[in-house]
């Protein structure tokens, strides 16, 4: 594959709702960007909207609405009440090191509390993942033609996943941490845990369990987080459910597609 090594310089405004405040939004939807260099595969070869052609401005939009639009929906649905704790894919669960305590109390009638323990998780889960929005728009401003291009063209299906993975991981654990905490605190995870670990310590069981808390749930709602940015990804690149909703979308990914 060979494209112009010209630079282009995009500005990104970040908002909610990413490109919207952008004066430069066609009435289709897309991104108008500056004229770039042309990627050409099997030149006069049509299907749908997508051509043999496309320019490294529209591969850059495509990528970029794409994972704008997966992110965004990925969030929507997590932050929703039971967006956690509803979904067996995504829902947290006890601790690995804890589960001897959780099939010990439940063991003894107090199956109750556990399922107190277990929502109370969550809830704090689906309050901080709303925080992923302004991180996930920083990563996307710093992408390049490059990386846009890899994701492309990777041959797996879950590459932009990966990307933000690599890129976003770090900053949503500083940007989680201190509302999990606080969500914690207002769902009474601490007070869950304390009668879960205290009964349970009482029992002649043998080692004393110990976790940190918002640590373990700070990560699992990351965890969480990926899993549904990969299944929206998923549905762009397979065109589920008509996931390429705007002609940017369907050219670049149908261009993709044929590669």
């Amino acid at each position: 594959m060979k494209y112009m090594k010209k630079p282009l310089i995009i500005g990104l405004c970040s908002t909610a709702i990413f490109f919207s405040s952008c004066d430069v939004m066609n009435q289709g939807g897309g991104i108008m960007l500056p004229p770039g260099g042309t990627t050409t595969s099997n030149p006069g070869n049509t299907t749908g909207n997508s051509t043999g052609t496309i320019t490294q401005a529209e591969a850059n939009t495509g990528v970029k609405q794409a994972l704008n639009n997966g992110l965004q929906q990925s969030i929507q649905i997590l932050s929703a009440k039971d967006g956690f704790l509803g979904d067996q894919m995504v829902k947290i669960l006890m601790p690995e090191e804890a589960r001897k305590v959780e099939s010990a109390l439940r063991a003894v009638g107090m199956g109750k509390l556990c399922d107190q323990f277990i929502t109370s998780m969550n809830r704090a889960a689906e309050t901080a993942v709303k925080e992923a929005s302004s991180v996930f728009i920083n990563s996307l401003s710093r992408m390049t033609i490059n990386d846009a291009f890899n994701i492309l063209l990777s041959g797996k299906q879950d590459a932009a996943t990966t990307f933000f993975k690599n890129s976003t991981t770090a900053e949503l654990t500083t940007r989680f941490s201190p509302i999990i905490q606080s969500a914690m605190g207002k769902n009474n995870v601490s007070g869950y845990w304390t009668q879960l670990t205290t009964a349970y310590n009482q029992l002649p069981l043998g080692k004393k369990i110990e976790t940190d808390l918002t640590a373990y749930v700070t990560k699992k709602a990351i965890d969480g987080l990926f899993v549904k940015v990969a299944d929206q990804e998923l549905k762009i690149r397979q065109n589920i459910g008509g996931a390429r909703n705007s002609g940017i979308l369907e050219k670049v990914f149908g261009w993709a597609d044929k590669q």
